[in-house]
């Protein structure tokens, strides 16, 4: 708490006034779901209103380490978590975002990333959990230039392995830089001065 206080009082005054959401109407506080994730995407909203270029919300919380934990890494239990805990925070905040920011004239402008690091095993373990599995997973893009209303891509049957279309980390990576007007050809260099290409993907077709 006392790193995050310092952080902020370190802030631009408008970054710093971002942070009382008391200044929110109660009606778009309530949209957003009075609780820790859909409090904190309306955070990131002002956050990008004050100036901040990158806002990154995390609607995880708990025991990372049991997995028992309000949080994504369902080892356990998965369909009841996700049905009672999880997604009903998620969505509703995630809604009342686009919908505050297409309501502001802002969704065009602002590109919304969902991810992850990895996906879930097709297969059910027998805790009623899936576990990690990284050769087929979701995102979700919107605003910032993207065509909404479309799919890229699909698993099998079983969600185990792309079918069609199959895209990459490197793929995100170069759409992303080029909806934010990245060149693709741009460079990277570490302390030594080791030169990396900022990406090495194909931007997606979405736009």
């Amino acid at each position: 708490v006392a790193e995050q206080r310092a952080v902020v009082g370190r802030a631009h005054p408008r970054v710093q006034a971002a942070f009382n959401l008391d200044r929110e109407s109660l009606n778009i506080r309530e949209q957003y779901g009075s609780h820790l994730c859909g409090q904190s995407i309306l955070l990131a909203r002002r956050l990008t209103e004050a100036g901040v270029p990158i806002v990154t919300v995390v609607c995880a919380a708990g025991d990372l380490n049991g997995s028992a934990g309000d949080h994504w890494d369902t080892h356990g239990n998965n369909f009841n978590r996700l049905k009672r805990d999880l997604l009903p925070p998620f969505d509703r905040g995630v809604s009342a975002l686009l919908e505050d920011l297409a309501q502001r004239g802002r969704l065009d402008d602002t590109l919304v990333v969902m991810l992850t690091d990895f996906g879930r095993t097709p297969r059910v373990n027998g805790g009623a959990g899936r576990d990690h599995y990284p050769n087929v997973y979701s995102i979700f893009l919107a605003g910032g230039g993207i065509r909404g209303g479309q799919v890229y891509g699909s698993s099998d049957r079983l969600g185990a392995f792309p079918r069609d279309l199959p895209t990459g980390p490197a793929d995100v990576h170069a759409t992303i830089f080029t909806l934010m007007g990245i060149p693709l050809d741009a460079h990277l260099y570490d302390p030594t001065g080791g030169r990396f290409a900022l990406a090495d993907g194909r931007p997606l077709p979405l736009f």
